[in-house]
């Protein structure tokens, strides 16, 4: 009888192990398991999520790092991010007073949200007394000025930057510098332009054009600035050209002009323009003259002495952010703005993106 107990126990103590064993093989079987997913599945997954979160998801597996590099999924997912109406993917980014700090805010708060927390980035090459000046933005990307002095693309994103070489502009007392941030898509390359406009005499100026390649790391002097001289701003990224507003002294009155600078063929063109006055336009078709359209009305200058310059800015900065402009019309400004928003703020626009600056120069 007590042998009888004693393999009863026995088979007692047994079967959790053949339990055990049993569930080992239904888990490794298991069709919802994460390695049987499909890989088009997994990239289809991690395309549409935040670029923070992509940085820990390449931390998962060699495979999902190897995924997340790739070049091909990062241009699918900087174009599913930039085609976002809502702009989840969107930040935009300003320096404040003083003008060594930058900070950002998510663009979907701006035009949603009731209120507006500023990050504060801590940024490549900072300086206490060293303003800087944020010169572009495409894809990711940012270049920016420190003083002119120091140059370089960062991506707030990834954190990661480029230093460019100096550009070889000798700027002295009564000249300016002028740059203007874009891609080359014809090239799969990213290019930097700086415009150099030395004071001689009587309003005139001597302008020298340069381009930098990300892809070959160096600068080439290109053909003159076509007509007039280049306002003070960095230029205007839009169809893979960039666009200043250039005057002309005629004497009696001032011509003013938008050139442009195709980064491709690396040509000048010209943007010709409406008959406008105090008004917002917006081109439907780019380089088309009669797709200019009014878009807003402004009743009248609260400074008319500035009535030459910001009949033109207004011109020139609309022809990218239509978009924006539209939501923001129907939308009252957030709180959290406005406390900083002193000392001559530049904002600008940026996507959040995996892409990367290659250069062969570090």
């Amino acid at each position: 009888m007590e042998i009888a107990i004693e393999d009863e126990e026995d088979e007692q103590q047994q079967q959790p192990k053949r339990i055990k064993a049993s569930h080992s093989t239904e888990t490794s079987e298991d069709p919802l398991s994460i390695p049987t997913l499909l890989p088009e599945i997994i990239i289809e997954i991690l395309s549409r999520l935040p670029v923070e979160s992509l940085l820990r998801c390449k931390s998962v597996c060699k495979l999902w790092r190897s995924m997340i590099s790739d070049s091909h999924f990062v241009k699918s997912h900087l174009a599913l991010s930039t085609s976002n109406n809502r702009y989840t993917h969107h930040r935009l980014i300003l320096h404040t007073s003083p003008r060594i700090n930058l900070k950002s805010s998510p663009l979907y708060d701006v035009l949603y949200a009731e209120s507006v927390n500023l990050l504060e980035h801590d940024y490549p090459l900072k300086h206490p007394y060293k303003s800087i000046w944020i010169a572009g933005s495409c894809n990711g990307l940012l270049f920016i000025a420190v003083e002119d002095d120091d140059l370089f693309l960062w991506n707030p994103g990834t954190r990661k930057s480029n230093r460019l070489p100096d550009v070889g502009f000798n700027v002295r007392s009564g000249s300016y510098v002028l740059y203007g941030f874009g891609y080359d898509e014809s090239k799969d390359d990213y290019k930097v332009v700086g415009i150099s406009c030395v004071f001689i005499s009587g309003g005139n100026y001597n302008i020298r054009v340069k381009i930098y390649s990300m892809k070959f790391g160096n600068w080439k002097n290109i053909g003159a600035f076509p007509h007039g001289i280049p306002l003070d701003d960095s230029g205007k990224l839009s169809n893979g050209a960039l666009h200043w507003a250039a005057s002309q002294d005629f004497g009696s009155f001032y011509s003013w002009r938008i050139i442009s600078l195709d980064l491709a063929k690396e040509t000048y063109g010209e943007i010709l323009q409406p008959v406008y006055d105090e008004d917002v336009w917006v081109m439907k078709v780019y380089g088309v003259k009669d797709s200019w359209t009014k878009l807003v009305s402004i009743p009248y200058l609260t400074d008319p002495g500035r009535d030459q310059f910001s009949r033109f800015t207004t011109l020139m900065n609309v022809m990218k952010l239509i978009p924006l402009l539209r939501a923001w019309f129907h939308q009252k400004p957030p709180s959290g703005l406005g406390d900083n928003n002193q000392g001559g703020n530049l904002i600008k626009e940026l996507v959040d993106s995996l892409v990367s600056m290659f250069s062969r120069f570090m």
